[in-house]
């Protein structure tokens, strides 16, 4: 690496990330996360009066204790404001994590995730805001996001108002492993979902008077994958890739309860991705017609049909940011300045990023040490963390 001179305290760095690791916040539950972040900012000489919550868990569809986090920093020089984003909230592996070092890693005590997805861009934003203060470092107007639900969906960045980001031109988003993968696109997703309401009857009295809601589903999953519409897809007109999620029934109980009942109820959920958000919505009109056609197939021994309701709707909407956009250069000089060779990246899974971008802050995603997430061998990898955080200064303090 680069000797730049970048007065980073990695001992404190080290400690802010440890002490967030160790306070619970699964996804929907960050009010205690999100007042150690302010507890933290404020002891940095943020001023309270700079930090707040939003109101977009009242948007949110689902149970979510408090909105996004959003501090304002005020430049010490013109130019145009930077957002810093990352989420706050970790998947339910981490619950009851246990944080040790263990030589260059940070590991949990093997029976829970970690949560260094995304607590290393928690604790990275916190250690940009320390070392602007604490240095005295000219830097434009930065505003620090801090997101909810991302692990449930993107819908804290989804629901957030534009107008709650004061401008902010460019967006460097801390969601990844490696300092050097700058990931400058992802997919957009589309999800669907059917209902389907068969007829039950005796399976060895009467079969033929039955309407299997269960063989509707499975005709029509085999139909799908017949088309080209499973898994990895790749058609003339565009990629993408699709699963099926969900086979069961109502109330997350199974489909049918008895081996002697034909089953009258089957509810079945699913995702489709791709770069082309049209074409993802294509996917899911793949899906609806090979359900049309099972539900044309199995009826009874009168020839009545399944009722078949099949729907989709978008997720989140892809997007790509080409080389020459000014986030991406800031970060590509960014990296050269501490020798590391820029590797751009575009993402297969969705970010926050995705959200950002639709409202109009072109953003970059980078990483900061996170590795194996979402399994109980996730870890942080002490010297990609503190690469992200030399990184994430210096992108604060590069002259426009």
């Amino acid at each position: 690496m680069s000797n730049i001179s970048i007065p980073l305290d990695v001992a404190a760095a080290e400690d802010h990330l440890m002490r967030f690791l160790s306070v619970e916040g699964v996804t929907g539950s960050e009010r205690n996360i999100g007042l150690a972040v302010c507890d933290a900012l404020k002891k940095i000489g943020v001023p309270e009066s700079a930090i707040r919550f939003d109101d977009a868990n009242k948007r949110i569809p689902l149970p979510t204790e408090t909105g996004n986090l959003i501090v304002d920093i005020p430049g010490t020089r013109p130019g145009p404001r930077l957002l810093f984003s990352t989420h706050l909230d970790t998947v339910p592996l981490c619950a009851g994590a246990k944080p040790k070092r263990e030589g260059d890693r940070i590991v949990s005590d093997g029976t829970t995730a970690l949560g260094g997805d995304a607590r290393t861009g928690v604790a990275l934003l916190v250690v940009v805001a320390e070392t602007l203060i604490k240095h005295k470092l000219p830097h434009p107007p930065i505003t620090l996001l801090f997101t909810v639900r991302e692990e449930s969906g993107l819908h804290g960045a989804r629901e957030l108002n534009p107008a709650d980001l004061n401008g902010a031109a460019m967006c460097i988003n801390v969601d990844g492993q490696m300092a050097s993968e700058l990931i400058v696109g992802a997919v957009g997703q589309e999800n669907w979902e059917v209902e389907i309401k068969g007829r039950a009857s005796h399976a060895g009295v009467a079969p033929e008077k039955g309407i299997s809601a269960t063989l509707v589903g499975a005709v029509a999953l085999a139909e799908a994958k017949h088309n080209g519409w499973f898994g990895k897809v790749v058609k003339p007109d565009g990629r993408g890739t699709s699963n099926v999620g969900i086979f069961g029934g109502k109330d997350n109980k199974p489909a049918g309860d008895a081996t002697n009942v034909v089953t009258d109820y089957a509810f079945i959920k699913g995702e489709a991705r791709s770069p082309e958000a049209a074409f993802a919505t294509k996917i899911a009109n793949g899906y609806k017609e090979a359900f049309a056609k099972a539900q044309s197939e199995v009826t009874d021994y009168q020839g009545d049909k399944a009722e078949v309701k099949f729907s989709h709707k978008p997720s989140y909407p892809p997007f790509e940011l080409g080389k020459d956009t000014p986030i991406v250069k800031r970060a590509t000089k960014a990296l050269q300045m501490l020798d590391i060779e820029p590797v751009y990246v575009f993402s297969n899974g969705g970010l926050d990023a995705n959200w950002l971008d639709k409202h109009g802050v072109p953003t970059i995603t980078i990483g900061a040490g996170q590795a194996e997430i979402h399994t109980i061998k996730e870890y942080v990898n002490l010297k990609e963390y503190e690469k992200g955080c030399r990184l994430g200064v210096l992108m604060a303090t590069l002259d426009d």
